[in-house]
């Protein structure tokens, strides 16, 4: 995951879903400069032209998956002692439910499935193999990958992902692109380079677990916007807890290569312990992180709205993968990024 502490790579591979230091989770990060491409200008679009093209196939196929977040046992004491002295401090703001409908047409699809399920290859079809995809970026001096969703935006050109996924350890990743659809070193649908990555304020300063959510803007591609190309899922904010959700990702991590869409469904459950977060069984391993979590999922027509990211799990809790709530804040950086 990062290289913070050799524990964190250790956390990976117990979690199967990908992990991170609880000292990332509680701890300011030291020096969180701004995103790049911060002010959107020409300067940043011929910079994404460059990430495009940096990421040739045979370096996506090589980029080693950003394990989901992790926490140790021995942390959740701390965490749970700075919580109950400070409660509305931890408390993740909401307020009225809002929904943006999906932009693509409902196609039909093979039938599936089954639910719940805790990983396996997405074989339905429908819009999610397009609007879902790798991400790329430089982290730390090497080739990483996460996972990706198009949403429907003003701009036409809004990825949701994690917030680990675009800055990490108070250092802005680098390099950044977006391949949806991608599939075994490919880009179908082309690789769409951000001229600006950003994530919630309280991501950005402190690395707070529950606010672990990032977007990115990325310019037109042959005269073409992001989601005029590939459609867009809808988003929700504030609908609750304990719904009937679908998580999906491109994990890369063993068992799993990169190389296909993989989903987990099931019936969600509140984080118990150390976050607010939704829960799910769920075994993707690491470069899933960032991938979208949908309610009102239609299998037939792989559309639904967006209402979290794959984003941690609990070194002793395996095969459970958690998601941040998207509340106000989760909102605000939607409407954010959609207005760059």
């Amino acid at each position: 995951m990062s290289g913070r502490t050799s524990a964190r790579i250790t956390a990976a591979a117990l979690l199967a879903a990908g992990t991170l230091c609880a000292t990332a989770l509680q701890a300011p990060a030291a020096g969180a400069a701004e995103p790049p491409g911060a002010a959107a200008s020409a300067a940043a679009t011929q910079d994404a032209k460059k990430a495009a093209a940096f990421w040739t196939a045979d370096r996506m196929r090589a980029a080693k998956p950003l394990d989901l977040l992790s926490v140790a046992r021995k942390k959740l004491d701390a965490a749970a002692a700075r919580a109950a002295s400070a409660p509305a401090a931890h408390a993740v703001p909401r307020g009225k439910e809002a929904t943006v409908p999906p932009t693509l047409p409902s196609l039909p699809s093979p039938g599936l499935k089954s639910f719940p399920q805790a990983g396996a290859p997405w074989t339905g079809g429908g819009k999610v193999t397009t609007t879902a995809g790798r991400v790329f970026f430089t982290y730390q001096g090497r080739q990483a990958s996460c996972s990706g969703n198009a949403v429907t935006s003003e701009n036409r050109s809004t990825v949701l992902t994690a917030g680990h996924c675009v800055k990490l350890d108070g250092a802005w990743h680098t390099n950044w692109v977006f391949v949806p659809g991608y599939h075994d070193g490919q880009a179908p649908h082309g690789k769409w380079a951000a001229s600006k990555t950003l994530a919630t304020p309280q991501w950005t300063a402190s690395e707070d677990i529950n606010y672990d959510v990032g977007a990115a803007v990325v310019p037109p591609l042959n005269g073409k916007h992001l989601t005029d190309a590939v459609g867009a899922q809808g988003v929700a904010f504030n609908t609750g807890y304990n719904k009937k959700m679908y998580a999906f990702g491109y994990p890369a991590a063993s068992p799993y290569d990169g190389s296909k869409l993989i989903y987990c469904s099931g019936n969600t459950f509140k984080d118990p312990l150390l976050s607010k977060d939704h829960g799910m069984k769920c075994n993707m391993t690491g470069g899933s992180s960032g991938g979208p979590w949908f309610t009102g999922f239609d299998e037939k027509t792989g559309t639904g709205l967006q209402s979290s990211v794959n984003s941690f799990g609990y070194t002793f809790l395996p095969n459970t993968m958690f998601g941040p709530y998207f509340g106000d804040d989760a909102k605000n950086l939607y409407n954010k990024a959609q207005s760059s």
